[in-house]
């Protein structure tokens, strides 16, 4: 049976009203996250890193300028200090992105400098450089510019702040990065980063706001045992199988895949869809889709705009993480112009079988 538009709100309004409530299945926190989805157009675009395209990543300069450009959401990676302060970094270790090997020489452990083992004060000493070295995108080496690591609660506060003082509001969408290995070393980054943002007011499924995380078991742990209503997104390296996606809807409102995981290569002109977004939307989960950048497209995609054709228009991804936001911003605003693109109701059609929000 198909919805209608008008079935839509009902819909949405049964679910939300038991907001009390922790979701066994994440089934509110699932149609909460689609409400978002359905107010914004198709796709949803993502600043990955920030306008890291432009800027060095996860600076908050990158994040001002993703603001400006207008991305739907704007990413936020978070690792802790070594005296437990989310801050904003893609990896746990500080060697391709900051002079940290010429400021402290002697604090490498296997040759690596771990975040958690210096206290923030200690990475403010630092200048954050653009990661890639190849000759197109020497645009911040080492030596040149002055970023600094940011925490968390300075990002959100910026894109608050923006979200204030410009016609454009911008999402979090924040990754928990590695969260066995800071348990490892007597850090627990879920609790800091879920404080963290309940202190700035995302606290329920209807905040505009993703977390997301690569380790299964930490998203499970997010929806049970420290109760987190947000929508969480569960990043995957490998193209999925029907069953585990399947698995995934139970706890998790979507799923994070290599945009090559959905459009695997090109065969005389046409693209081979996977059956992932399929998948997925049967079970009502949202597909996002890492990483979008002009400079950088897989060698089967004839041009970037032919690469979101085949993503949107074919595959039916929900959204895009771009280095290059205001490329897919464009390509999305001239698409519904001319009435391309598909809506987000196929997610209410979805997962029939999902349980209710549980008593907890």
């Amino acid at each position: 049976m198909k919805l209608s538009a008008c079935c839509v709100p009902i819909l949405l309004m049964s679910v939300l009203m038991a907001d009390d409530e922790i979701p066994s299945a994440a089934s509110r926190g699932r149609v909460a996250a689609i409400s978002q989805t359905l107010s914004l157009p198709t796709p949803i675009v993502i600043a990955h890193r920030g306008a890291s395209g432009y800027l060095p990543e996860h600076t908050t300069e990158s994040a001002a300028f993703a603001h400006a450009l207008e991305a739907d959401y704007i990413e936020q990676d978070v690792v802790l200090t070594k005296d437990s302060v989310a801050v904003v970094l893609h990896d746990v270790t500080l060697n391709s992105v900051s002079n940290v090997a010429d400021v402290f020489p002697d604090r490498s452990r296997d040759g690596k400098y771990y975040v958690f083992d210096f206290t923030l004060s200690e990475l403010k000493q630092l200048n954050v450089v653009e990661r890639y070295e190849s000759e197109s995108r020497k645009r911040f080496p080492r030596g040149k510019g002055n970023f600094q690591i940011g925490t968390l609660k300075e990002h959100i506060e910026l894109i608050q702040g923006l979200n204030q003082s410009r016609p454009h509001t911008a999402g979090l969408y924040v990754e928990i990065k590695q969260p066995a290995l800071h348990r490892k070393n007597g850090l627990d980054p879920s609790k800091v980063i879920l404080q963290t943002l309940a202190d700035y007011g995302y606290k329920t499924s209807k905040d505009k706001v993703f977390l997301q995380c690569f380790e299964e078991p930490e998203v499970l742990r997010l929806r049970t045992e420290l109760k987190c209503r947000l929508p969480l997104i569960q990043l995957l390296g490998n193209t999925p199988t029907a069953e585990e996606i399947a698995a995934i809807s139970k706890v998790a409102d979507g799923i994070g895949v290599k945009l090559t995981a959905v459009v695997s290569g090109a065969k005389n002109g046409k693209p081979q869809v996977t059956d992932v977004v399929a998948a997925a939307h049967e079970h009502a989960l949202m597909v996002h889709v890492w990483t979008y950048r002009v400079d950088d497209l897989p060698e089967f995609a004839e041009s970037p705009t032919k690469l979101l054709d085949w993503l949107v228009k074919e595959a039916r991804v929900d959204g895009i993480f771009a280095d290059h936001p205001d490329v897919v911003l464009t390509w999305r605003k001239a698409a519904h112009a001319r009435a391309e693109l598909p809506g987000p109701f196929h997610l209410l059609k979805g997962g029939s079988s999902k349980k209710g929000a549980s008593s907890n």
